[in-house]
C-alpha cells in the first residue's frame, strides 16, 4: 500500500491538506523526477498514489485539483483567461487541453477554438446524460468497450436533439473521433469507443433538405397541458417535456422517488438511472403530483406506491407505449402537429433539453455583469468560483421557471 492510499484524506481541513501536499506529496513526486516548474495533472498525481485528494477536494472542499494547487504555489499566470470547460474531472480536461495543445500548433487558431468548443459541448453532454465527467477513466478499461460504444451514441443522440443540420453533426462526431484517437495514442487509452458508432452513416445519409429531428415548441407545449383532460393526463406532460423524462421512466414513477417539500423538490433515481442525472428537479408539477398521491392513497392497502398503477401489467405499472399512447391522444385533442405528424415522447424530452440550455444561457448572460468586475469575460468563471453548488441549483432553477412560464402557465 502507498503512503498516499494510507492517508485520509477526507478529515483534513483544507490548511492541513497544504500542509500535506508541501511536506509529503510535492517531495515525494519530485523524487519521482516529476518536473514541477510546471502543475502537476492529476493523472500525475494519480499515479503516485495520491488520487485521494481530488476526492477530498471536491466533496468537502468543493475545489478541484487545480483550484487547490494555485492555493500552494501552483499559479497559471493565464488562469483568469484559461477556459474552463464545464466539468471537474481533471483526467479529463488535462488531455483535452493536451490535445487542444496539438491543434494549435498544426492548425489556425480558429479551427482549435471550434474544436474547444464542440468537445466542450460533448463533455458537458456526456455528463449530463451519465451523471459523470470521468470521460478518460472510461476508455482505459478494456473491458467496457462495448458499454462505452453505447454510452457515447446515448451522447450523440440527446446531441442530435440540439443542432441545425447533419453537417454540424457530422462535425462533432469527428472531433469526438479525433479526441478519443489523442487518447488512445498519446494518454493510453484502450480503445476509441466513438471509431464504431453509426451515427456517421446516418447522418450522412439524410437528405440535405430532410428537417432534423424537431422538438415541441412552448407554445405546442402550453397547447398540450391546457388539453390534459385530468391529473394524470396532465402528469405525462409534465413528465416528458418539464421534467425531461424518457416515458418508461414517466410509466415507472412512484411515491419513494419523490420529495415534494422544501425548497428544492425533486425526483430520486439513484445509481438505477444509467443515462442521466440521478436527481431531476421538479421546477412545475408539484401540486399535481401531490394531487395524484391523495387519490391514490384513498385505494388503501391495494395501493403499491406506483403513479400509474396498473392491475393487469406484471410489474404493477403502465407500460412506456402507453404514455406515448396517452400523449399521442392528448396531442390529438389539442391539434399539435410537428411536420404534419403527431408529436412523439421524445420530442416532449427534446424540448426540456432545449429549454435547459436557454436556461443556462440566460444565467451565464445574467453574470456577464459580475464577471466584468472580476476581471474575467467568461461568466462561466462566476458560475463555478463565487457561487456554491446551492447557489448554481437555485439559479438555474429560477431562470429554467422563467424559460418553462410560456408552456404551464396557461389557463387549464
Amino acid at each position: 500500500m502507498s503512503s498516499g492510499e494510507q492517508i485520509n484524506w477526507s478529515r483534513m481541513s483544507l490548511a492541513e491538506l497544504q500542509q500535506t501536499w508541501n511536506t509529503e506529496v510535492e517531495p515525494n513526486l519530485q523524487r519521482n523526477g516529476l518536473d514541477l516548474d510546471n502543475r502537476p495533472a492529476y493523472r500525475e498525481v494519480a499515479d503516485a498514489g495520491y488520487s485521494g485528494i481530488a476526492y477530498a477536494l471536491r466533496e468537502h472542499h468543493d475545489m478541484t485539483l487545480t483550484d487547490f494547487l494555485e492555493t500552494v504555489g501552483y499559479v497559471d499566470t493565464d488562469s483568469e483567461d484559461a477556459y474552463h470547460w464545464g466539468i471537474d474531472d481533471e483526467t479529463t480536461i488535462d488531455p483535452l487541453e493536451a490535445f487542444l495543445r496539438r491543434v494549435e500548433r498544426k492548425r489556425k487558431e480558429t479551427t482549435a477554438d471550434s474544436k474547444r468548443y464542440r468537445l466542450a459541448t460533448y463533455v458537458r453532454l456526456y455528463d449530463a446524460v451519465h451523471a459523470t465527467d470521468a470521460i478518460v477513466d472510461r476508455v482505459m478499461d478494456e473491458q467496457r468497450q462495448f458499454d462505452e460504444l453505447r454510452r457515447v451514441e446515448s451522447v450523440l443522440d440527446e446531441l442530435e436533439a440540439d443542432l441545425e443540420s447533419y453537417q454540424s453533426m457530422l462535425r462533432y462526431l469527428s472531433d469526438v473521433r479525433e479526441f478519443y484517437t489523442h487518447l488512445v495514442n498519446r494518454h493510453g487509452a484502450k480503445f476509441n469507443p466513438a471509431e464504431n458508432v453509426d451515427h456517421a452513416e446516418i447522418w450522412a445519409d439524410k437528405a440535405p433538405d430532410e428537417p432534423d429531428n424537431p422538438t415541441l415548441t412552448s407554445e405546442q407545449v402550453g397547447a398540450l397541458y391546457a388539453a390534459a383532460e385530468d391529473v394524470t393526463d396532465r402528469l405525462i406532460v409534465l413528465g416528458l417535456c418539464a421534467w425531461g423524462l424518457r416515458r418508461n421512466e414517466v410509466a415507472a414513477l412512484k411515491v419513494s422517488q419523490l420529495s415534494l417539500s422544501g425548497n428544492d423538490p425533486h425526483i430520486e433515481f439513484g445509481d438505477e438511472r444509467k443515462n442521466g442525472p440521478g436527481t431531476v428537479a421538479l421546477i412545475y408539477g408539484v401540486d399535481e403530483l401531490a394531487a395524484r398521491i391523495d387519490a391514490l392513497e384513498d385505494r388503501g392497502p391495494e395501493w403499491t406506491g406506483y403513479l400509474f398503477p396498473s392491475a393487469r401489467s406484471s410489474t404493477g405499472y403502465i407500460t412506456g407505449d402507453t404514455v406515448q399512447a396517452r400523449f399521442r391522444k392528448i396531442a390529438d385533442r389539442a391539434n399539435v402537429r410537428v411536420y404534419g405528424d403527431p408529436p412523439t415522447s421524445k420530442m416532449g424530452r427534446r424540448f426540456w433539453y432545449t429549454t435547459y440550455n436557454k436556461a443556462v444561457n440566460d444565467l451565464l448572460d445574467n453574470l456577464d455583469v459580475i464577471a466584468a468586475e472580476q476581471g474575467s469575460s467568461d461568466p462561466s468563471v462566476v458560475l463555478k468560483n463565487y457561487l456554491s453548488e446551492a447557489e448554481r441549483r437555485k439559479y438555474r432553477r429560477e431562470f429554467m421557471r422563467k424559460r418553462l412560464a410560456d408552456a404551464f402557465e396557461v389557463e387549464q
